[in-house]
């Protein structure tokens, strides 16, 4: 949906309300398009809960697999490193 400027500012929150709801709005200044307004998604619908709750990912309540890996010791530590940068 293309809205002049003029009109977008005296409904804003209409179509503010429009964009969350899934709609593009073209915003125009002398018949141009100079700007679009688009919703942002819920964080609920990409996030695990929803995965879960539709059965696409499944939890036993335990640690991810491969989660459990060890940070080799080799080197010197990193706050070393920075006082030797810091010279």
């Amino acid at each position: 949906m293309q809205v002049s400027m003029h009109e977008f500012k005296s409904h804003l929150s209409s179509y503010v309300t429009q964009a969350q709801s899934g709609e593009l709005i073209e915003l125009t200044s002398h018949r141009k398009v100079v700007a679009r307004l688009i919703g942002v998604p819920s964080i609920e619908s990409a996030s695990i809960s929803c995965l879960l709750r539709l059965g696409s990912a499944t939890w036993q309540g335990g640690k991810p697999k491969g989660a459990a890996f060890k940070l080799q010791n080799c080197g010197k530590p990193v706050s070393a490193l920075v006082l030797e940068d810091r010279g």
